[in-house]
């Protein structure tokens, strides 16, 4: 027994180690984690794995989890980003349970915080500009000097503070410093700035407030106030940690939050820096935050992603304090093993080209019933039109074919999927030398792709009913960014766009694709899977996305 529990106890993260023996301390009754964005642009995978995080630990600890906007800073916080992180969060499995809460909600309490701090004597009203504060902070390796205003008295600083909320000092004119130590080695406690005059409109407030809370003052306040247990972060925080527990020791808070810190998601070859991706909305190189090319949730929602697979792609990625970066190949992947069950498998023709069996009856169309998917009988059959005039796809047809092509060409017999053997007689061409149709003939005793006499044929083509075909726009994409010049330009830090990265195709499709609508799923026979676009598609006039395609050179790694 004392061998399973040691084998359990490391399959655990450090994160679920620590809350573990916290709980049997008798720490805390309940454990509630929370997820803080600052709507300031769009969520992307790296959010993704802190949602999941956060929202799964409060899960199986039978806890519970917040979503809370951090939105103390209204220079770049819009309703619009709200939304979108509200819907992220939602999509991704993690359910708040009305438990939705904002930063803003709580400036009464972080004023009377901060007036709190002032009354004990650890903080004050500093005059210094922007630049001298920088100069008095001293470097790494250089410790830094007290500002003059430090030991004003403290019935000065609350006088001084009052007047900053009532707007009687610009912006940039004066700001309240927590009163820590100037010659710590670490800079974030050398009387770090806890509010700053800002004269703005909040999204939420409104114009009540002409002063805000910096960040780190006003997170750990959230979360004592919102009872947060385990505060989770990413490793760029760990040097703030000693400000996070300095603010909730001295505001007194009878159960302190807990700040733990882990690594970071990095994706190779993408692009999540917001200024970027807003440079390249604006620029009108991607239509907007939920562009297929972008890793943003709201992008990865569009292309045709499941809430399923960003799960899987997270729990194999890990927790850990260790920063590394991960393969896009391995998000592929989990994509493509979440739909090779799920989604049906249709056929979709993407640069066509017109095939006639010359012998088969004119003005005739038969129904073949066709899986649809041969992996999993679950999803059923359906019925798929077979005419005289088929279209295939340009790459199935060489009038003079190369070492080791198997489909078609003059003289050779293939087998159109699920339907009949053809041989291939001969072709027709423009001036310019195109290929414009292909000249075959069936054995109306092959139906269904097998041979009575049981000759056996190397090539099976796909294929659609030239006659009930239905026009689709199929959207093939490739990364946003010129992998092999790198994501960022070294010289100059702009973005190495590939101007490859959208290729839009005028395919066919089979008739039960018309029916298509936005975020249904497919996988077309060849082509990869294909997913609904959610703004263009129509009825009678799909638009897919390329999901991904089927082949994938990641493997997993072995146990």
């Amino acid at each position: 027994m004392e061998k399973e529990s040691a084998k359990e106890n490391v399959s655990k993260n450090f994160i679920e180690q620590i809350i573990e023996k916290d709980l049997e301390e008798g720490k805390y009754e309940e454990i509630c984690t929370r997820f803080p964005p600052e709507p300031n642009g769009y969520l992307h995978i790296g959010h993704a794995k802190s949602i999941l995080l956060n929202y799964g630990l409060a899960k199986k600890y039978n806890g519970k989890f917040n979503l809370r906007f951090d939105d103390t800073n209204p220079t770049k916080e819009k309703t619009e980003f709200v939304d979108s992180i509200k819907a992220d969060v939602k999509w991704l499995g993690a359910d708040w349970e009305e438990r939705l809460y904002f930063a803003s909600d709580y400036f009464d309490q972080m004023y009377e915080a901060a007036v709190k701090l002032i009354k004990k004597g650890k903080a004050f009203v500093c005059d210094l500009s922007p630049e001298e504060i920088r100069e008095y902070r001293g470097t790494l390796t250089e410790p830094g000097k007290e500002s003059p205003y430090r030991n004003r008295s403290i019935e000065e600083n609350l006088d001084l503070f009052e007047r900053m909320k009532n707007g009687e000092f610009a912006d940039g004119s004066h700001v309240l410093r927590a009163k820590i130590d100037m010659a710590s080695p670490n800079i974030n406690m050398r009387d770090p700035i806890i509010y700053r005059v800002a004269h703005m409109t909040h999204h939420n407030t409104g114009d009540k407030w002409c002063i805000y809370p910096m960040y780190d003052f006003a997170h750990p306040i959230e979360d004592a106030i919102e009872g947060v247990t385990h505060s989770i972060c990413t490793l760029e925080f760990e040097d703030h940690r000693p400000l996070y527990d300095w603010v909730v020791r001295e505001l007194e808070y009878p159960h302190p939050p807990k700040q733990i810190e882990f690594a970071k998601l990095y994706l190779t070859n993408v692009v999540t820096g917001k200024r970027y991706i807003k440079k390249l909305v604006e620029d009108g190189i991607v239509d907007g935050w939920d562009d297929p090319r972008l890793v943003s949730i709201a992008a990865l929602r569009r292309r045709g992603f499941t809430p399923e697979s960003i799960q899987k792609f997270v729990e194999l990625c890990g927790v850990s304090k260790a920063n590394s970066s991960v393969d896009y190949a391995m998000l592929e992947y989990c994509i493509r093993e979440d739909l090779k069950m799920k989604a049906p498998r249709m056929m979709a023709v993407l640069d066509p080209v017109k095939l006639v069996i010359d012998n088969y009856p004119e003005n005739e169309i038969e129904y073949l019933e066709v899986p649809n998917n041969m992996e999993n009988p679950e999803l059923g059959v359906r019925q798929v039109p077979f005419g005289r005039e088929l279209y295939i796809e340009r790459e199935d047809f060489m009038e003079v074919p190369v070492k080791k092509y198997r489909r078609l060409y003059p003289g050779n017999e293939v087998r159109l999927m699920n339907a009949y053997f053809v041989t291939c007689t001969s072709c027709e061409k423009d001036e310019e030398g195109n290929i414009t149709l292909i000249h075959c003939t069936y054995d109306p005793a092959s139906k269904g792709g097998n041979s009575p006499d049981g000759r056996k044929v190397k090539g099976t083509i796909h294929w659609v009913c030239a006659e009930t075909a239905v026009k689709a726009q199929c959207r093939l994409y490739e990364n946003i960014v010129d992998e092999e010049k790198g994501v960022y330009n070294k010289e100059d830090g702009s973005l190495n766009v590939n101007p490859n990265s959208l290729t839009v195709v005028d395919a066919y499709v089979e008739p039960e694709l018309g029916k298509a609508d936005a975020y249904d799923r497919y996988q077309f026979v060849r082509n990869g899977f294909f997913c609904g676009d959610c703004h263009d598609t129509k009825p009678g006039a799909p638009v897919f996305n390329r999901i991904v395609s089927l082949k994938s050179s990641f493997k997993l790694p072995e146990k």
